[in-house]
């Protein structure tokens, strides 16, 4: 999806001045942390309901939300085409089910990246999900049989160090869920196993990260059914109060928005900086998320527990630099911006979100 205008050069085909580009990039940043930091806390919210019970049920629902924005984008690209561009997207069984070995490590992601939320709260969110480069490094090794330099090891040393420093503080302060933590690790390997599989399963929707959403919200719906059955969740919404609602159900659905919307403003982020700027500007962003979230929640931490998340930071900026540095000393193919925008719609980011 892309909204027309969004060129390299300025309205008349004059060349844009460095103004003009500043702000243009600062509104890109901007709208990006905006969206990420309030998607997070509207999780949050949403998930921290007693008076529902039902983590699945709400991670359900933003699936549904995503699907019907795919549908709704794909309209208004037939009846707008000069000002929105989406793909024509009609479901394929045979599609579907290539893309179902990505969707059911899609579907333990975002599980698992809420039920964290749920648990440990969005101050402690960064560093509880904090290990996807490790994963990432690991998985590399394991799975793609490639070795890993030195200098990358020694910046994922860091950030285990802060993770294990961030969970011992926890403890200390007494907030610590084990749980959380535990969901917070699976969630960062499940993001670190959803970036191999999507490069597997590009060839099946023609290497369209949209038409990718549109099959891999699908078939994550139908996978939460039988989730939520298992797991109880029905009785609870039969039970729930509030179905009525229509606030409850609106914030509901602005959270699936934000969900959606996330895909979009990140590879809009990497189009008009860098992925380089992207991963700095994620890690400013979970820096300033975490900040926020202390001041609003008025919570009380020891330095110890500051240094944690400024080695988990360090380390994840340490390591994305590192990274970039070697890529340069790689002669390869200059990406294309289409390449760049190949982020999935509602994925959450592993430093980032």
């Amino acid at each position: 999806m892309a909204l027309s205008g969004l060129g390299s050069t300025a309205q008349g085909g004059h060349e844009e001045t460095f103004l003009y580009r500043s702000v243009r990039i600062a509104a890109v940043v901007a709208l990006y942390w905006f969206i990420s930091i309030t998607m997070v806390f509207l999780n949050n919210y949403l998930l921290d309901n007693k008076e529902l019970e039902a983590p699945l049920f709400i991670t359900f629902f933003q699936c549904m939300v995503s699907v019907g924005l795919c549908c709704l984008m794909q309209l208004l690209s037939t009846f707008c085409p000069w000002l929105i561009d989406f793909p024509a997207v009609s479901f394929d069984l045979k599609t579907s089910r290539e893309v179902l070995p990505l969707s059911v490590v899609f579907t333990c992601m975002i599980t698992f990246n809420n039920l964290c939320l749920k648990h440990v709260g969005v101050a402690f969110y960064t560093v509880g999900r904090s290990l996807t480069t490790v994963f990432n490094v690991l998985f590399t090794y394991i799975i793609l049989k490639q070795t890993t330099s030195l200098r990358s090891v020694l910046c994922c040393g860091v950030i285990l160090g802060g993770f294990w420093l961030g969970v011992d503080q926890e403890g200390v302060a007494g907030s610590l869920s084990w749980i959380g933590v535990f969901f917070g690790v699976l969630a960062s390997a499940c993001v670190s196993l959803n970036a191999i599989y999507t490069k597997k399963v590009m060839p099946a929707v023609d290497g369209n990260i949209w038409k990718l959403s549109y099959y891999n919200n699908i078939n994550a719906c139908v996978l939460f059914l039988p989730l939520m059955l298992v797991f109880g969740e029905f009785s609870h919404l039969v039970s729930f109060n509030r179905l009525t609602d229509l606030r409850f159900w609106g914030v509901m659905t602005v959270g699936g928005v934000f969900g959606f919307a996330i895909g979009y403003v990140t590879g809009l982020q990497i189009k008009f900086t860098s992925p380089l700027s992207h991963n700095v500007s994620g890690t400013a962003k979970a820096c300033a998320q975490t900040v926020i979230a202390v001041v609003y929640y008025a919570s009380s931490k020891s330095m110890l527990w500051w240094t944690s998340n400024m080695m988990v930071l360090g380390g994840s900026s340490a390591y994305t630099w590192v990274r970039s540095l070697e890529m340069k000393d790689t002669p390869r193919k200059e990406p294309q911006d289409s390449d760049k925008e190949k982020l999935l719609p509602g994925e959450k980011e592993s430093a980032g979100v």
